[in-house]
């Protein structure tokens, strides 16, 4: 499986102790932070992560901010993209069954590397359940971001 990663400041630690926990099992491209830099900026990282996900470079994406929400609200900004901010296992397992998430949000200040690890195994290793009632709700949210992305068009026009 492909898998994205990226970390601003607040999460610079945390993303490269899962990474080299993960390399040997997952192909991962870390699209930074590759130095700790207070001044550097979460929608930097979540975006870059987002768009490779979205575009199909990965399956799958991991970003990690201090608290988790701020990468979690840019993620989700980039059309195709169904991020979660999770911090038990179950939400990320969960999130990948019945809703299709595919990035996952941690905060590094809120947990610890052995947790965190446990989740992004959970999440990693999750798959879409496909049935009925979980197709029939992503396909309403995929209309809701649709609806979105064409009136922000047409507002732009």
């Amino acid at each position: 499986m492909h898998v994205v990663a990226g970390a601003d400041h607040g999460g610079y630690s945390l993303k490269n102790e899962l990474l080299a926990r993960l390399r040997d099992q997952y192909d991962i491209l870390d699209l930074g932070a590759h130095k700790c830099d207070p001044d550097d900026d979460y929608p930097d990282f979540s975006a870059a992560v987002a768009q490779a996900v979205a575009s199909g470079r990965a399956q799958r994406g991991i970003l990690i901010c201090g608290s988790g929400v701020g990468a979690c609200v840019v993620a989700n900004k980039v059309p195709g993209v169904r991020a979660g901010l999770c911090h038990d296992t179950y939400s990320a397992h969960q999130g990948v069954e019945d809703d299709d998430m595919n990035v996952l949000c941690l905060g590094a200040r809120v947990i610890g590397v052995e947790l965190a690890l446990e989740i992004v195994t959970a999440f990693l290793k999750a798959r879409f359940s496909k049935e009925e009632r979980h197709r029939r709700r992503l396909k309403k949210v995929l209309a809701i971001e649709k609806r979105a992305l064409t009136k922000t068009i047409a507002d732009s026009n």
